[in-house]
Order: C-alpha cells, then sequence, then structure tokens
C-alpha cells in the first residue's frame, strides 16, 4: 500500500455564497482528492492587496496517496467546476474560490506551477490564523519556524474574525462508531487486506492483518495440494487462534476500532475445500474446541469478485506460487463462503459485490464501498 502524504491545504471565496463555496470545495477535495482529517474555523478577512468584497478563509489537513502534483491539478480543476476562471496576468482578483497548498509535508518543491511550502504563506494572517487552528506545531521546512511562531511574528496586521458557522466534513457520513471489532473476508486476490489497510488509516483503527506470508507450507501447498492440505490447514488454524487471541486481548486506547483481514472461521471454509472426508470431519471437531473461546466480528464484510478479476488481480500482484491457480479452485472458495455466510444467523454479515470497483485506485469507488459497509 502507498502511504499517504498529509497536506495543507488553504481555501478562500469573496464571490456569492462564500460559506456555500467553502463547502463545496471540502466535498469536492474528499470525494475526489482523500481523506479530510481536520478542519479550521472559517475566518473573514479583507481582500488582501486589493479592494473587494471581505473573503472566507479556512484551511484543513488531507490524506491522499496522490503526488503533490496531481493534488495541484486537481484543486484547480475543482475550482474551474466551481466556476473559478483565472486570468492570464499576475494579479489579484475576486475569486468563487481559491485553493492553494501551502504545505506537503515537510517537501520542499519548486517547479514553475508549483512552490511547496506555498512562497507568501508567512506574510499572510489569512492564512496562518486558520493554518494554527490545526497544525500549529508545523515546521516551516525553509524558515525552521512553527505555524505558531510566523503568526506571532507575522507583519500583516489585517483583523480576522471567526465566524459562527462551520464547515461540515464529509467523511461524518462513515460511520463505524457502533462496532468495536469488524473483520474483512473475500477469495484470494479480492482485496480484502488493501481495504483494511485504507480504513485504519483513514478512520483510526487498528489493523489486525493476517501472517499468512510467513506460512512455509503455502508454496508447497500449490505445488503438491494433495500432500500439504492438511498440513497447511493446521497451521493456519494453529496460528490465526494465537495471533488474533494475543491481538484482540491487546488494547490501544488511541485507536477507535480493530479492523482485520481475516476471520478464524476462513479456516474451516478453505479446509472444507483442501482436505479430503475424514481429514475435514477432524479438523472441524478441533475447529470448534479453539473457535468457542475467540472474539467474535461485530460486522463481517465479504468483498465479492468474480474469478476473472480475482485472476487479474493475483496476476498484478505477481507471487509466484499464486500464479497457477486454476479458476475452478477459486469458485469453490467463493461458493464455500457464500454457502456459509448465508447460513449464519448469528452474524452481522455484509456482502458486497466488488467485480466491477477498483477501491484501491479510484476514489469514488472506495467511498462507495464505504457508503455499502455502513449502510442500514
Amino acid at each position: 500500500m502507498t502511504k499517504p502524504t498529509t497536506f495543507h491545504i488553504a481555501l478562500g471565496s469573496n464571490k456569492g455564497d462564500k460559506l456555500k463555496n467553502l463547502q463545496q470545495a471540502v466535498d469536492a477535495i474528499y470525494s475526489r482528492i482523500g481523506s479530510i482529517k481536520l478542519i479550521s474555523k472559517v475566518y473573514q478577512s479583507p481582500a488582501f492587496g486589493f479592494e473587494s468584497d471581505d473573503f472566507f478563509n479556512c484551511c484543513l489537513v488531507l490524506e491522499s496517496e496522490l503526488e503533490p502534483r496531481e493534488v495541484l491539478d486537481m484543486l484547480l480543476t475543482i475550482e474551474t467546476d466551481l466556476g473559478r476562471t483565472r486570468k492570464l496576468k499576475d494579479t489579484y482578483e475576486a475569486r468563487v474560490i481559491d485553493l492553494d497548498i501551502v504545505f506537503a509535508e515537510d517537501n520542499i518543491i519548486s517547479t514553475e506551477t508549483l512552490q511547496v511550502p506555498h512562497p507568501e504563506m508567512q506574510k499572510r494572517k489569512f492564512v496562518l490564523l486558520p493554518l494554527n487552528d490545526v497544525a500549529p506545531k508545523m515546521k516551516h521546512a525553509k524558515l525552521g519556524k512553527t505555524v505558531s511562531e510566523l503568526l506571532q511574528t507575522c507583519k500583516d496586521d489585517s483583523v480576522l474574525e471567526s465566524i459562527s458557522d462551520s464547515l461540515t466534513n464529509p467523511n461524518i457520513d462513515i460511520d463505524f462508531s457502533k462496532y468495536n471489532y469488524i473483520a474483512i473476508e473475500g477469495n484470494i486476490g479480492a482485496g480484502k487486506t488493501s481495504l483494511a489497510h485504507k480504513i485504519a488509516q483513514d478512520f483510526n483503527a487498528r489493523l489486525l492483518m493476517e501472517r499468512f506470508a510467513d506460512n512455509p507450507f503455502l508454496p508447497k501447498f500449490y505445488e503438491d495440494a494433495q500432500r500439504y492440505a492438511f498440513t497447511l490447514e493446521m497451521s493456519f488454524l494453529a496460528d490465526r487462534y494465537q495471533q488474533i487471541s494475543e491481538d484482540l486481548a491487546q488494547l490501544d486506547l488511541f485507536k477507535q476500532f480493530v479492523v482485520s483481514d481475516y476471520d478464524v472461521f476462513k479456516s474451516l471454509i478453505f479446509s472444507k475445500i483442501t482436505l479430503n472426508t475424514d481429514e475435514y470431519s477432524l479438523y472441524r471437531k478441533l475447529f470448534y474446541l479453539m473457535y468457542k473461546d475467540i472474539p467474535k466480528p461485530e460486522l463481517y464484510i465479504y468483498l465479492y469478485q468474480n474469478t476473472q478479476r480475482l485472476q487479474e488481480n493475483i496476476k498484478k500482484r505477481g507471487r509466484d506460487y499464486e500464479q497457477n491457480i486454476a479458476d475452478d479452485y477459486l469458485d469453490k472458495i467463493n461458493s464455500g463462503y457464500l454457502e456459509f455466510l448465508k447460513s449464519q444467523k448469528d452474524f452481522n454479515v455484509k456482502i458486497i459485490d466488488v467485480s466491477n470497483r477498483d477501491f484501491v485506485s479510484n476514489r469514488s469507488d472506495y467511498l462507495w464501498v464505504l457508503g455499502e459497509i455502513c449502510s442500514e
């Protein structure tokens, strides 16, 4: 997974319904660019450097997997979509919306079209005051001073006042507060780990990942399934039992909930496919002896992808031992999961078909999946 970059974005408007313009910009940034972590108060400030109506200004903290240049391009597109027309000459003007990258973590960028940190920010109280709301300790990569220090020494004597209205973070509609433990499951290549990663990052969840890569029997199983099936399934069961028992016993006061990219019940599903009748009967007895003591997820998400998409994803991630997995094997896993989940009366299960979605690369698809998870 790509580690997101933290951006600080300055927003301003002094034409039309200024608060509405800012909110529409916030909504567009969230839907197109990345997760919004914080939004400052909105300040009314006089026009800087020219005569015009007062501005409404604010700043927000954004996390995005896009590169800084891509973020700038998206911001300019949002400005255009909201009705701004930029003049060719370098001059101050009234504007429906103005969106600027102030910081991109501690990066220093100097190109013809993008300069970060913003070269004029330390001179402008309408940037520094809202920025101080959300990032007072953020240090300017060139000047070596924090935002709070820059605000104290800023020579701009403009008088700014915060307004009573505030902007709404669009992620308020994505509510995981009723869950302490969520498990995300799916077939090989369905994207369960990627989705768990993204949810943990965006919603301050503790991430539990299956340690499948450490299992020495997995490559051997794909070479000789009949010989290594029972050994593989027993090793998976023991490891999953130990891992989830230990991990869920450890509290993390700084995380909102737990999200896992597996559930122990997958052991029963896979073993039914891979083991013969006698082996499965023994395995099932051992499973239920262990399973009764394991915490159960309050929400179980199954990501369904058709076999063609699964094979495309498997090829894309390039694990050598997975490259010869047969379509029939993937079909059996899908059928096994769906048969099991539909028979569970005490599970809170959501089956989400993501066959035509790319929630890793396409943010609108990712937000659609979140909406499906949190829908009643």
